[in-house]
């Protein structure tokens, strides 16, 4: 890869980051972009579904109905009028394979994630479908 991708897979990384900080959820605040010819055509960040109280979980266990932040911003574009053809995904955690199944179908081609997940079967299924997966951790790469 060259310097200047690299360069500019952080920058997305560090604004999915941020993008997470709009994350009700207390265990974890999980943000993703969807980035298709150097344009960010979609975000999202875990919570709960549309019209329902911004309250993830419940006695520290998070509810079953929780969105993710990968799951958030492939649902977005699907009630936009773009798509996500040949585009990347940033997001700051792992994909499980949950929406490793979303990002097949939704036809991302490449996924930069930034903290490591202890399963792996995300990232897995996403290499198996020939999705170029690459793990970037910020905080190791200090580029302006």
């Amino acid at each position: 890869m060259n310097n200047k991708q690299h360069n500019l897979d952080l920058r997305y990384l560090r604004m999915a980051r941020i993008w997470a900080e709009n994350s009700y959820c207390q265990r974890r605040q999980v943000g993703a972009l969807v980035v298709k010819d150097k344009m960010i055509i979609s975000d999202g960040y875990n919570g709960t579904p549309s019209g329902f109280e911004n309250v993830c979980e419940e006695n520290g266990v998070t509810k079953p109905y929780v969105l993710h932040a990968e799951a958030n911003a492939i649902t977005k574009l699907a009630r936009s009028h773009n798509n996500a053809d040949g585009s990347t995904l940033y997001v700051t955690a792992s994909p499980c394979i949950e929406c490793a199944k979303l990002i097949i179908q939704s036809g991302i081609k490449r996924v930069v994630y930034g903290e490591r997940y202890r399963l792996t079967d995300g990232i897995e299924l996403l290499q198996r479908a020939n999705i170029e997966v690459t793990y970037l951790n910020p905080d190791d790469n200090e580029s302006k």
